[in-house]
């Protein structure tokens, strides 16, 4: 298991009991370097939406628990927020929640011209996704996918 892969989880353990007493699921728990930063972040979700106040109680608890434990060696910043309405659809927990919500795909190489593809979530399995775009099923590998998301519907 990769350093990230090992910190990411770790984070999510110290993350469940919190998120229980805050009334907030986790989302997702990503370690990523930016532009030279790493940023340790929590996304958190609950029904409704979470507030501003649902992550600074989230990231207070998190951060004595993180100074407590200190098992990332690098130095990072904290950040715990909402998936967004566009949230990415990285897990296979998060596909199940959007069946049948419109998406937006986007592959690393061209697949008939074109890398965007915007339909409803039909299915997926261990090796593709399914999409229903203009009344018809698109099956795509999931090694052809860079990003799937929920569509902003505005």
């Amino acid at each position: 298991m990769a350093k990230h892969d090992t910190y990411e989880a770790k984070t999510e353990a110290l993350l469940e009991p919190i998120a229980k007493d805050c009334g907030v699921q986790i989302y997702d728990v990503e370690f990523v370097n930016e532009a030279g930063e790493w940023y340790l972040r929590a996304y958190i979700d609950k029904e409704g939406g979470v507030t501003i106040n649902d992550c600074e109680a989230v990231s207070r608890r998190l951060s004595d628990e993180l100074d407590r434990d200190d098992f990332i060696e690098e130095a990072y910043y904290l950040e715990v927020s909402s998936p967004g309405l566009g949230r990415a659809l990285k897990k296979d927990k998060h596909l199940a929640a959007s069946i049948g919500e419109n998406v937006e795909l986007k592959t690393y190489k061209p697949i008939d011209k074109q890398k965007e593809f915007a339909g409803v979530l039909k299915n997926f399995d261990a090796e593709s996704i399914v999409l229903e775009i203009n009344g018809e099923d698109k099956s795509f590998k999931r090694s052809e996918i860079a990003l799937i998301k929920l569509a902003l519907e505005l």
